[in-house]
């Protein structure tokens, strides 16, 4: 069982809906399900560290996915014009039940705004805009129809995300305009893009706690080596 902290959607952006909902892209459910899990989604709210601990003791694992910024507040930054979809709830939910995991141990995959949530939660900082930067190819355009951009990516060997993937290069989605700036307490870099942006992150120790910057549920149906990094992450969540 994995929990899923939803995407909040305002008033209006569901047809017929008059009330604000909760939602979750459905290639994350899908790649979680061919790899034999069940998905628990979980709405956003302001929570504590005790609230975050208690709702983990109920799952095995914690999925967390993209979406919007986080606020730079959480980093000690400015918030420049660049930073779009910001939800404050949201932030402190995801913050709280990551710095939750890394207390527990709980196996987590954190993609995209999940994994510069999880560098944030242990005290790291984002750099809040690599588009149109020099030497920085195409990343893609978040929240845009077709703003995917495919590009190739380094892991170390013998890192988490490497195991997990079978693989040191890997072919990835991406859609995203930030990127882990300093890497936070206890996790190390993993893999990086050819340009040298941040594209894995994991902890230090025995605990299964991965951060990947780009979607594999993007290909996940289609690419195995993306698939299996689904299948790992069940694969630990169901030994603990």
């Amino acid at each position: 069982m994995i929990a899923v902290p939803a995407y909040p959607l305002k008033a209006g952006r569901v047809q017929d809906w008059e009330k604000p909902g909760v939602a979750v892209p459905t290639p994350y459910v899908e790649a979680l399900q061919r790899a034999g899990a069940l998905e628990a989604i979980l709405m956003p709210v302001a929570i504590d560290d005790g609230d975050a601990g208690a709702i983990l003791d109920r799952f095995d694992g914690l999925l967390l996915l993209g979406g919007g910024d986080l606020h730079p507040e959480e980093y000690g930054q400015d918030r420049r014009q660049t930073v779009y979809g910001v939800v404050p709830h949201r932030d402190r939910f995801e913050l709280a039940l990551a710095r939750a995991a890394v207390a527990r141990g709980v196996p987590t995959l954190a993609i995209c705004r999940g994994h510069q949530v999880l560098n944030v939660a242990l005290g790291g900082s984002l750099d809040q805009d690599i588009t149109d930067r020099a030497g920085v190819p195409d990343h893609g355009k978040p929240g845009v129809p077709g703003g995917s951009s495919v590009h190739d990516i380094e892991l170390d060997p013998g890192s988490r995300l490497a195991e997990a993937m079978q693989v040191t290069q890997a072919t990835c989605s991406s859609h995203h305009h930030q990127a882990v700036d300093r890497a936070g307490d206890g996790l190390r870099v993993t893999a990086r893009a050819r340009d040298g942006v941040v594209e894995g992150i994991e902890l230090h120790g025995d605990a299964w706690i991965v951060g990947a910057q780009w979607h594999p549920e993007d290909t996940a149906a289609d690419d195995p080596a993306q698939q299996r990094l689904f299948d790992t992450f069940v694969e630990r969540a169901a030994a603990r």
